[in-house]
């Protein structure tokens, strides 16, 4: 094997104390989503929100990590999902089509996050719950999220989220 492929290309954390860190807020703001969907009977522990706990919480520095792009890319992924669920058949090739069409549509708008490309997904395998109350708890869950990721990074040891722009260039 190709000694290239093995290579690392995230950086070393010299404090374990950032890496814990890290899953700890993940764990808090999954949990905190479980025992929400307990009292509230709304399926608020979507499959999606773990991998975004991962971005957020681990990579916040990612660009696929920032406010925009983790709520930008929820409701965008979400919109063209309910567009396609409400004009196509529920055949197997319109999830395929539709999880195209989301990223298509997030990287044009430059509001890619990854995890919200899992919306048709997740929508296909719904049946029970209607695709416009999916996309409401899929950007309530974001925003929450993204709001508990910019609380748990002013905590020791702190770091800079959301990430500020550069200054501009004159």
């Amino acid at each position: 094997m190709p000694r290239h492929l093995l290579v690392r290309h995230e950086p070393r954390h010299p404090h374990l104390t950032a890496h814990v860190k890290a899953g700890l807020g993940a764990a808090v703001s999954i949990a905190a989503a479980g025992w929400l969907a307990g009292i509230t009977h709304l399926p608020l522990l979507l499959a999606p929100f773990g991998a975004s706990a991962v971005l957020l919480f681990a990579q916040a520095a990612s660009p696929l990590a920032q406010p925009v792009n983790v709520i930008g890319g929820y409701l965008l992924a979400g919109l063209v999902t309910l567009l396609a669920h409400m004009a196509l058949p529920g055949d197997w090739w319109v999830v395929g089509l539709t999880v195209g069409a989301s990223i298509t549509a997030m990287s044009l708008a430059r509001l890619t996050h990854p995890p919200a490309g899992a919306m048709p997904v997740v929508v296909a395998g719904s049946s029970a719950m209607p695709a416009l109350e999916l996309l409401s708890i899929a950007v309530v869950g974001a925003v929450v999220m993204t709001i508990y990721a910019a609380v748990h990074h002013r905590l020791p040891p702190r770091f800079d989220y959301p990430k500020r722009p550069a200054p501009a260039v004159r």
